[in-house]
Parts: structure tokens; C-alpha cells; sequence
């Protein structure tokens, strides 16, 4: 199939597949005329690629994790694509921590703005305006 027709049946753009095969992460054919032509398995080695993008995963560690289904009995590359996905599990854990860290930061904040909230209520409400004259 051409790259129109993978685009169609995976809905990612001819755009990201170029990318793909730039990145090592699909390969193609190329007719006479040097249109690329995929495999009918292009289709799901696609929706694999957008799982791991979808999980956060760099090109970088997909192009690390991809021979893991494409040589499922070596276990050098198994021993390889656990570790990726190990040190991908340790930094989505960090980014996790540092967003709960964020996030507490903020709720410290906004209860100090609310308090100052009722603050200024309190002081320009008509009770408190009669009281200062």
C-alpha cells in the first residue's frame, strides 16, 4: 500500500510516517517512480509505534524497544528493551513526583491567596465600611 492509503487506514499523517521512517521505527519499498509502498503488517507495526508515543516514549527509546517485536526470541535484545523500558518507567516516576511536588507548591499558594481573599471581603464589605465611619 502507498503512504496515502497507510495514512487512511492508521489516521497518522504521511507527515508522521515520514518521520517514522526517518527515525528507523518503519520501512518501505520504494517503486521505480521512488513512491514508498508499505506491508499490509505496516498497519499495526504503526499503531505499536503510536501505543509507545502515546506512553510518553521518545523516538530514541521506540527505535530501542521495536526490535523486541521484531526478534522476539533474542534474548540480548529482550535483556536491551527491558532496560529501556525500565529507565522509562524510572523517568515518568520522576516527572510524576516532580508534578505532585508541583502541584502541592500551588495548593500552598492558593490556600495563602484565599485566606487574603477573605481578607479583602471582609474589609471592603458595607458592615466593615460602616464600622470605619
Amino acid at each position: 500500500m502507498r503512504i496515502g492509503e497507510l495514512s487512511t487506514r492508521t489516521g497518522v499523517s504521511p507527515r508522521s510516517l515520514r518521520y517514522y521512517e526517518e527515525q528507523g521505527l518503519l520501512t518501505s519499498s520504494r517503486s521505480d517512480t521512488g513512491q514508498r509502498h508499505y506491508s499490509a503488517e505496516a498497519v499495526q507495526r504503526v499503531s505499536l509505534i503510536r501505543q509507545l508515543f502515546d506512553a510518553g516514549m521518545s523516538s530514541r527509546v521506540i527505535a530501542t524497544v521495536l526490535p523486541c517485536v521484531d526478534v522476539p526470541g533474542d534474548l540480548g535484545v529482550a535483556e536491551e528493551t527491558f532496560t529501556a523500558m525500565m529507565r522509562e518507567r524510572d523517568r515518568i516516576d520522576d516527572d510524576i513526583a516532580h508534578l505532585v511536588a508541583t502541584r502541592d507548591a500551588l495548593d500552598v499558594l492558593i490556600r495563602a491567596n484565599s485566606r487574603h481573599r477573605a481578607e479583602l471581603s471582609m474589609s471592603t464589605s458595607p458592615e466593615s465600611a460602616a464600622r470605619l465611619s
